[in-house]
């Protein structure tokens, strides 16, 4: 361990880039002011430069270097398998550098993600060359992912971005949350319809693959329909290859949990936010995207499937729990936040069913609360 084998990591990352590398290239989010995100508030938005991202980079190779030869010392011949991890993880010699990368190596499938909140307003020399650096100094690398702001996609040149993907970056995730620009002002997004259109149709134009996070809820009450309307109208005109539903929870760390306080802002119930993305899915047209319900916040997660093909199996889904009766949707809200369902056919189940209405009268007894509450303040916790 002669080189330097630490690097820094940022806070988050997509639930679909668990088994990536992570690899931090700024610190934090430069906007920092979405009403609805807690993640970065009372952190400051800073550049790392290119000499201590390069740093970062070799601290992996260092990493991987040492990991091989831990193999040959244990008789594996370089091989980094289940063994090896098993000595990584049980040694308290490793830390959690080396344990991440030993679990990426041998457990990933070569993905790199790029923290932290906006790596794109790097200048594109400085972006592209880690990106070639990183690609040079570990191998087995294939694909590199960050997250963007649309405004910031916008900014950039259709040469700038083709540059970036030429030098690795596959892939970029974008919160676009909504398609209203009224709704895009009131939680402070920093950026209009527009420029979500522009900075998505310049990444897919770059040969990136997009895609694009949608919060079904937060219009609230007031503007549901017009959340879902406009979001559909904006995602049809993108046309991403994926399209990641994350249902709104408002949480009591963030300014919108203020304006819930207030009266400014009424959050959409689970069966309205269900409602909410059936007019969303309904609307979506023209388009070849895959949508994509991988987070516990969304209540239904058998709702994903490619356009248009998966279309009318994904409104079948969503209907067949609107009809449910109030008893039963309530019933599947609770196993759902509580970990216990994930789908409604799973309520057919008589031994899970039972323990579902066991666990529901026992709530009601122990709290003196009504279910509808106490399923809400389940769901918020859990989440």
């Amino acid at each position: 361990m002669s080189k330097p084998t630490t690097f820094e990591q940022g806070p988050i990352r997509p639930p679909s880039e668990s088994r990536s590398l992570l690899l931090r290239f700024t610190r934090n989010c430069p906007w920092n002011r979405c009403s609805f995100c807690p993640v970065y508030k009372k952190s400051t938005f800073s550049r790392r430069p290119l000499a201590e991202i390069k740093k970062d980079i070799d601290a992996v190779r260092a990493i991987l270097d040492d990991l091989s030869r831990l193999s040959w010392s244990m008789g594996f011949a370089g091989e980094l398998n289940a063994a090896v991890l098993r000595r990584v993880f049980s040694d308290p010699a490793y830390d959690a550098c080396y344990r991440h990368v030993a679990a990426w190596r041998i457990c990933g499938d070569g993905a790199v993600f790029l923290q932290d909140a906006n790596n794109l307003i790097m200048r594109t020399k400085d972006l592209t060359e880690a990106l070639r650096y990183l690609k040079q100094q570990v191998p087995g690398i294939t694909r590199i992912t960050t997250y963007a702001r649309s405004s910031s996609l916008a900014r950039k040149t259709i040469e700038e971005l083709r540059d970036m993907h030429d030098a690795g970056l596959d892939r970029i995730h974008v919160g676009l949350e909504s398609g209203s620009d009224r709704v895009l002002t009131f939680v402070h997004k920093g950026v209009t319809a527009a420029e979500h259109i522009e900075g998505g149709r310049k990444a897919i134009e770059a040969g990136m693959t997009l895609s694009e996070y949608v919060m079904p809820g937060l219009g609230g009450r007031a503007w549901s329909r017009e959340h879902a309307l406009e979001t559909a109208r904006v995602l049809n005109a993108v046309d991403p290859h994926f399209i990641r539903l994350r249902s709104l929870r408002v949480l009591r760390r963030t300014p919108l949990y203020d304006e819930v306080q207030k009266g400014t802002f009424v959050p959409l119930s689970d069966d309205e936010m269900v409602a909410e993305i059936r007019l969303l899915i309904e609307h979506l047209e023209g388009i070849r995207s895959t949508l994509a319900s991988d987070h516990i916040a969304n209540l239904l997660e058998a709702v994903e499937g490619t356009f248009p093909e998966d279309k009318p199996r994904m409104l079948a889904v969503i209907d067949e729990y609107l009809k449910l009766p109030e008893d039963e949707r309530l019933l599947f809200r609770l196993g759902r936040w509580g970990s216990a369902v994930r789908t409604v056919d799973e309520l057919k189940e008589p031994y899970l069913r039972a323990r579902l209405e066991r666990a529901r009268r026992e709530l009601e007894v122990e709290t003196g609360k009504d279910l509808e509450s106490l399923i809400t303040e389940l769901g918020d916790q859990y989440i």
